[in-house]
C-alpha cells in the first residue's frame, strides 16, 4: 500500500516538474516548484516509514523549513527584483 503512495507521489512530482518546465507564467513556475518540494517531503516520510527509520521524519521537516524559506525569498525576489527590498521602505503599494 505505502508501495503504491510512494509511486503515486513520484508520479506527481514529475507532473509539477512538468508543469515547471512548460508553465505559462513565472508564478506557474513557482507554484510547481513549491509543489515539488512539497511532494519530495511527503516521499521522505513515505520511504522513512517503508524503510523503518522514523528519524527521517526529523530530515523532511528540515526540508520543509528550507522549503518555506526558499519560496519567500524567490518571491520576494521576483517582486523586488533585489532579496534587500524596496530603497525606501515603502512597496509598490504605497504602504510602509
Amino acid at each position: 500500500m505505502f508501495i503504491a503512495a510512494a509511486a503515486a507521489i513520484l508520479v506527481t512530482i514529475a507532473m509539477a516538474i512538468t508543469r515547471a518546465v512548460k508553465g505559462p507564467s513565472v508564478w506557474d513556475r513557482i507554484l510547481a516548484a513549491n509543489m515539488v518540494g512539497t511532494k519530495t517531503v511527503l516521499l521522505i516520510a513515505v520511504l522513512g516509514f517503508l524503510t523503518n527509520r522514523p528519524e527521517w521524519g526529523d530530515i523532511a521537516l528540515a526540508y520543509t523549513l528550507i522549503n518555506f524559506v526558499g519560496v519567500i525569498a524567490v518571491l520576494k525576489f521576483f517582486r523586488y527584483r533585489s532579496l534587500g527590498g524596496p530603497a525606501s521602505g515603502i512597496d509598490d503599494v504605497g504602504e510602509v
